[in-house]
């Protein structure tokens, strides 16, 4: 990814080689700020927080924050210890768990003071590797656009998307906005629809603000107005990102991503899901078994923006409590296809590979 022309990962080790750097995604798009965490605390509280947030980077930052726990205590009651703290600070995305089970699983065999080094050597590489699988996403879903042009030559390829499964929500290239990008290096012509997605606004602010750093044409709009550009034959597809994928196929994702699958399902508009497959969880059945967090009400109650001197201020926006319900579940008939590293596949394909 590129921000004013310089090339950055969304989470790289410092010069130090033990300590990480993200960006504070809460002060984007207004004010770019570049965070040192120190501690597995440090990584807790960014995650907790939302200073760093989608599934895949999130992942990172925990496996990071284990790591670091190790340079401290590397006992197996250390190991655990900071795994368990780690693990519970966001529970509905499956990747934190994976990229903790991978490093954990990755050093307790080893001798306490071997472990530390070990650590980050299998971070940096799940680092890379979700790269990669971003790359190759953006290639699978670049013959979905290519082909929707070709039908239509004269006009760009309109594209719903729902939150932010961008670069900023992953180490690089984002998942479902991977794709875009690679359309419109090849010189496809894009457009795309993006939702604000309320509470926090992560499309408006965070996919918005990564169009705008790439050159992609696109239109910030309120979350219920994608129903209405589908009747009106304005979006050719939808594209989103997703947290947890269950065996069958249901797709748990920042809510509202459920109202866009019925839409399109209504009005004949095909609905993809980027999907890496450490987001593939089949240990858990349907959607129905997938816990849904539940966030503080302020998030509804209350929103953040510049006021004219160009300070950030909160308003309330209401005098009712709030209710703050994250993610909501997509059934897997509303899914046209996952859009995955390893090429497009059903339902019944994730099933049949999951055994």
């Amino acid at each position: 990814m590129k921000i004013d022309g310089k090339s950055y990962r969304s989470i790289w080790l410092n010069e130090n080689g033990w300590s990480v750097h993200i960006f504070d995604q809460r002060d984007l798009p207004w004010k770019l700020t570049i965070v040192e965490l120190k501690s597995p605390a440090d990584c807790a509280v960014a995650i907790k927080e939302m200073w760093t947030r989608g599934a895949p980077l999130l992942a990172m930052t925990g496996a990071y924050g284990l790591a670091m726990a190790l340079r401290d205590d590397a006992s197996d009651a250390g190991l655990n210890a900071a795994y368990d703290m780690l693990v519970a600070t966001r529970p509905t995305a499956v990747n934190l768990k994976w990229a903790l089970d991978q490093v954990r699983e990755h050093v307790a065999p080893l001798a306490p003071e071997a472990r530390a080094a070990a650590a980050y050597e299998k971070v940096n590489a799940l680092c890379d590797e979700d790269v990669e699988t971003n790359r190759a996403i953006g290639e699978t879903g670049l013959q979905i656009i290519r082909d929707l042009h070709a039908k239509n030559p004269g006009k760009p390829v309109n594209i719903l998307i729902h939150c932010n499964p961008g670069w900023l929500a992953t180490v690089d290239f984002g998942t479902a906005t991977a794709p875009i990008y690679r359309a419109h290096d090849e010189g496809i012509p894009v457009h795309v629809w993006v939702d604000e997605t309320r509470p926090r606004n992560q499309g408006a602010l965070l996919t918005a603000y990564e169009l705008q750093q790439h050159g992609v044409p696109h239109t910030v709009i309120v979350d219920n107005a994608g129903g209405l550009l589908m009747q009106r034959g304005q979006v050719q597809m939808c594209i989103v990102g997703v947290d947890r994928v269950t065996r069958n196929g249901d797709a748990c994702n920042k809510v509202g991503t459920y109202l866009k699958a019925l839409a399109a399902a209504d009005n004949d508009v095909p609905f993809y899901v980027a999907m890496p497959f450490t987001t593939y969880d089949p240990s858990t059945p349907t959607g129905r078994d997938v816990p849904i967090e539940e966030r503080d009400a302020t998030e509804v109650t209350h929103i953040d923006g510049l006021d004219e001197n160009g300070e950030m201020k909160r308003v309330k926006l209401t005098l009712s409590p709030g209710g703050n319900l994250a993610f909501d579940i997509t059934p897997a008939k509303y899914v046209t296809a996952y859009v995955t590293e390893q090429g497009l596949l059903s339902a019944a394909d994730l099933i049949e590979r999951a055994g």
